[in-house]
């Protein structure tokens, strides 16, 4: 590897897939280099994040850009090993993250330099690849989807999950009364030790919120899909829903009259349309950072599974009872 914009013709481990499926699919092995571009740098990973979003792309639920052999992952971090062309703001041997650069899961990543964050001295790559791609997720829902406000009164859905826990704690830093949904016991546990006042399982929940709130909450954000009509009964009148995922499938058509009779809405979330300037990422994963410092967030207890068992680590983040984040670490020294 050379640190002046070339780069040697070499392979590079990766875990990718050729076919749609389960996590037999997958496969470890050797690949030829992501070539490095003009307005481009070469990332040799640390650490890079296992999210729900690679399971997807690799059933085939996702679309996917270009033809197989595919390699997922969007997020991590690492270090720079060479720049190309053009680039001025980054230097070989900085320390950089991103949450938005495909086929991350391998040993070195070619990514657009516009795409990077530069990561500070007490912010480690395992914790950095954990949190970035959803703590950025959390932030722009509560912040500019759900634009919550003090004394709002909000539900988030899987409110244990990766983004859910998240957002929890920052709409309750924010002023909020959270109320929240989990699956099990032990995940409404967490939800309560997040911040939540008052937590439901996922049996007759809409009429549970809407004894527990009188008329409704202001805000709901679902990540199921399938939810979307309980979403908007569990909402009083003139509230919202922020729906910025399927996890359950298929969000069911709505009538618009129906939202127009209580002045209720429906608002689309989706991360890529606030990452779109450089300076809105570094920003972004700026504040992120300092609501870990400041003890507004937690980091995810993170689970670190070598890249080479890719497979048993798509198993175990299916596994619905698993609780934390599942971190990608390159096989060979770091």
């Amino acid at each position: 590897m050379i640190g002046d914009g070339r780069v040697e013709d070499r392979a590079v481990k990766a875990l990718f897939f050729d076919r749609f499926g389960g996590p037999e699919v997958l496969r470890y092995g050797a690949l030829p280099d992501q070539a490095l571009y003009a307005g481009s740098v070469l990332v040799e990973t640390s650490a890079v994040g296992l999210n729900f979003a690679d399971i997807y792309r690799r059933q085939g639920v996702y679309v996917l850009d270009g033809e197989a052999p595919w390699i997922g992952g969007y997020e991590g971090a690492g270090r720079i090993v060479a720049v190309g062309t053009g680039v001025e703001r980054w230097r070989v041997g900085q320390r950089v993250g991103f949450l938005d650069v495909p086929r991350a899961h391998a040993e070195r990543v070619c990514a657009p330099a516009d795409r990077l964050v530069a990561l500070p001295d007490d912010i480690d790559d395992r914790t950095a690849a954990a949190l970035l791609l959803q703590g950025v997720t959390a932030q722009y829902l509560v912040e500019d989807s759900g634009r919550l406000a003090a004394d709002d009164r909000v539900l988030v859905q899987a409110a244990s999950g990766g983004v859910g826990r998240l957002a929890v704690q920052m709409a309750v830093a924010l002023g909020a009364e959270v109320h929240a949904l989990a699956s099990t016991p032990a995940k409404r546990q967490q939800a309560r030790s997040n911040g939540a006042s008052a937590v439901y399982g996922y049996d007759d929940w809409v009429a549970k919120v809407r004894r527990a709130t009188g008329d409704g909450v202001d805000v709901v954000y679902d990540s199921i899909g399938t939810t979307l009509h309980d979403s908007l009964a569990a909402l009083r009148p003139g509230g919202r829903v922020v729906i910025f995922g399927k996890a359950g499938g298929t969000p069911p058509v709505i009538d618009p009259l129906s939202l127009m009779e209580q002045s209720k809405g429906v608002v689309g979330g989706d991360l890529w349309t606030y990452l779109n300037r450089a300076e809105s990422r570094q920003s972004r994963a700026d504040r992120l950072f300092a609501a870990l410092r400041a003890g507004t967030i937690t980091a995810p207890a993170i689970t670190a599974v070598p890249l080479s068992e890719g497979a048993a680590a798509h198993r175990l983040l299916e596994d619905r009872s698993f609780a934390g984040k599942i971190v990608l670490i390159p096989d060979g020294p770091r």
